[in-house]
């Protein structure tokens, strides 16, 4: 018998992975080149030429026993200063080797920030819509998920909601931006009015409130729009970062936490996190990676090739007549369902081939999440269903 814990866990399991696992056996029956697969947020471009080029590097110049051993859990020194002079020179921080743990993703970062901070019951919020696996994250170390309900008009944060759920039990908020599944950045002015309710609310309960920034987006911002950096706007401020996306390395499994010293108890956050990063089963994320990341850390996610896809899938579905805001990150797009349960409209678009993920995965019931990580040719491909789709609809 399994754990009861997990016996919830597995029922609950990801909407997203199923849809995956579907899409793979939908190509064996009828072939790839024919089954548009929107599930998963996994790039379509391959990793930047200096990837390869970092890792043949390492492995060439870099001592065997050295880089493929055991170094300290939070990363080893010289690559953790590299990240914390990058993110000075872009962000106008302050940030040493200490107040980076690199980490097994951002999801590795997020278990371990988690880990570090939470007693049981303690509650920790999140904005919907959000990635479902949240959930299980918070799950894991007892806590309680709190969830803010969507605001659909502009997908930004509902801050009046936020500022009512905010309790003595808060221990955290998770924000992800730009996010994932609408593809919405939180505005400036967004950021700072959350940062003062945070702060209000810290003040009256005399307790400590962090919030974790999710990162795992960042790169991907289209039309010149900023993405604010939160530990500018708020001392409680932690950040997990990945370079999945910005690098295309979603397997490889590689990120960091960003720990600042004026965070409440940061150097006991720090040393705490490196010690979760061991008990949790990581020991310490990928060395092989943690070099070459270094290596590359300017260079860049191929936004270009993103955006072409987005304007090709937004204005393709807003002539077929769906309705959906425009992304400004990430590569997601959030539709509004034409009928009230996507699910619905989620099983009608398989008859066509077409894979989408249902909202109510990301506490956003009536809309759907279409991942345009794909191949340019998917999405052209993929229109003469949607077309159908919407005719029957």
């Amino acid at each position: 018998m399994i754990a009861e814990k997990m016996k919830k866990l597995v029922n609950n399991s990801s909407a997203i992975r199923a849809m995956f696992e579907e899409g793979k056996k939908m190509a064996e029956q009828y072939g790839a080149e024919n089954v548009y697969d929107f599930s998963l947020g996994n790039p379509n471009v391959p990793a930047p030429a200096e990837v390869k080029e970092a890792i043949l590097k390492e492995l060439e110049e870099e001592d065997s026993l050295m880089l493929h051993g055991y170094m300290s859990n939070s990363g080893y020194e010289d690559v953790r200063e590299a990240v914390a002079q990058s993110l000075n020179q872009r962000f106008g921080t302050a940030f040493d080797q200490k107040n980076i743990v690199m980490t097994v993703g951002a999801a590795g970062g997020l278990n371990v920030i988690l880990k570090t901070l939470l007693n049981p019951g303690d509650e920790v919020i999140v904005i919907a819509p959000y990635f479902g696996e949240y959930n299980s994250y918070v799950a894991n170390y007892d806590g309680r998920v709190v969830v803010v309900s969507p605001n659909t008009d502009t997908f930004q944060p509902n801050l009046t909601e936020l500022e009512e759920k905010l309790t003595e039990k808060t221990k955290a908020v998770i924000v992800n931006s730009p996010n994932n599944p609408t593809g919405v950045v939180y505005s400036e002015e967004i950021i700072q009015k959350m940062a003062d309710i945070l702060e209000k609310k810290q003040s009256r309960f005399q307790s400590d409130i962090y919030l974790i920034s999710d990162e795992p987006y960042r790169e991907l911002a289209y039309d010149g729009v900023e993405v604010p950096y939160l530990t500018k706007y708020y001392r409680n401020t932690i950040v997990a970062y990945s370079f999945s996306k910005s690098l295309s390395l979603p397997g490889e499994r590689i990120g960091y936490l960003v720990i600042p010293d004026e965070a409440a108890d940061g150097s006991e956050i720090q040393a705490a996190a490196n010690v979760a990063t061991r008990i949790l089963g990581y020991v310490n994320a990928p060395s092989l990676m943690q070099k070459a990341v270094a290596r590359c850390l300017d260079a860049r996610a191929d936004v270009p090739y993103y955006n072409r896809n987005r304007e090709t899938l937004y204005n393709g579905l807003r002539e077929l007549g769906f309705s959906c805001i425009k992304p400004q990150g990430a590569f997601y797009l959030f539709v509004k369902s034409p009928v009230e349960d996507e699910k619905i409209f989620c099983e009608a678009a398989k008859k066509y081939h077409i894979l989408l993920v249902p909202g109510s995965s990301f506490a956003c019931p009536g809309y759907v999440r279409i991942a345009y990580c794909v191949s340019h040719e998917t999405i052209v491909n993929a229109m003469p269903g949607f077309r159908k789709l919407a005719e029957e609809f």
